[in-house]
């Protein structure tokens, strides 16, 4: 069964998806960018050409989500299957994204939705203010003409938060936050590995070597060398069909230093309930 990697995005997703991916998907520890391909996105194209549908028609998406995870459980069954998603939870059209079927569980990744708006701005190569815009409204990525042919919804990122806290009163859910991920990562990864072997009912047994490889290997630093000398293929793309460094500014991202006070009090004002109970504010 599927566990999904849920985020709003930039928001440390390819931070914990590369150290589970260097943890279960190595012999070592040792992160490797090909690695990251055994944690797929969702929704993902493939997925749904296999199947015979029409990717260019957004409906036809949305209405078979549950029949791609069925799928995608069905060839697992033994198993489960670690996903990311940047999708909300919303019912989209009166589908819902998925259901308890074919979900396990979920780990939730939030980061403080100032430093989020600093790093949606350089990926997307568009202002700090459009970017600010972008986590307010109800937001959709890809469709044609991108990078990324099948349509995502996100919503905005307090509903994106909040959508996906419903499988916290199932005891399905883990919440990480970013920052933790960076000033404790050790412990913080630990906390994933013991709720992910919890939700298989499998003894929680540590490989502290492949751990420490693994905490060690997807430092800010090695990312960026390993984008240097490989190139990261999530990387988006300018205007100049130039790759944008995916690894960009690490620890130096600090809405401290770099955020216009409007726009900081546009968002602590837009998102003020979920920020205090997260405790950004």
């Amino acid at each position: 069964m599927i566990i999904w990697l849920a985020s709003y995005p930039k928001s440390g997703n390819t931070l914990l998806r590369s150290l589970l991916c260097a943890y279960f998907y190595t012999d070592t520890g040792n992160l490797k960018f090909d690695a990251l391909n055994n944690i797929k996105q969702f929704p993902d194209s493939g997925l749904f050409r296999n199947l015979g549908v029409d990717i260019s028609n957004d409906y036809e998406v949305i209405k078979n989500y549950i029949k791609v995870q069925e799928a995608v459980n069905k060839f697992d069954k033994n198993r489960f299957r670690l996903v990311k998603t940047h999708s909300t939870l919303h019912k989209i059209e009166g589908y819902p994204f998925t259901n308890l079927t074919n979900t396990l569980g979920v780990v939730y990744v939030v980061r403080d939705p100032r430093n989020v708006s600093i790093s949606y701005a350089h990926h997307n190569q568009m202002t700090i203010d459009e970017a600010c815009e972008s986590l307010i409204n109800f937001r959709v990525l890809g469709g044609e003409k991108t990078k990324t042919p099948i349509r995502t919804h996100i919503a905005n990122w307090s509903s994106h938060y909040q959508t996906w806290k419903a499988f916290k009163s199932l005891r399905k859910y883990l919440l990480v936050k970013y920052e933790d991920l960076i000033i404790d990562k050790k412990n913080t990864f630990l906390k994933v590995l013991e709720f992910i072997y919890k939700l298989n009912k499998i003894e929680f047994i540590v490989d502290y070597q492949k751990l420490n490889n693994a905490i060690e290997s997807t430092s800010f630093e090695n990312m960026q060398l390993l984008e240097k000398k490989y190139g990261f293929e999530e990387a988006a793309i300018d205007k100049n069909n130039n790759k944008i460094n995916f690894f960009h500014l690490g620890k130096k991202n600090r809405w401290e230093d770099i955020l216009d006070k409007n726009i900081r009090k546009k968002i602590e004002k837009s998102f003020k309930k979920e920020m205090k109970e997260l405790g950004y504010l």
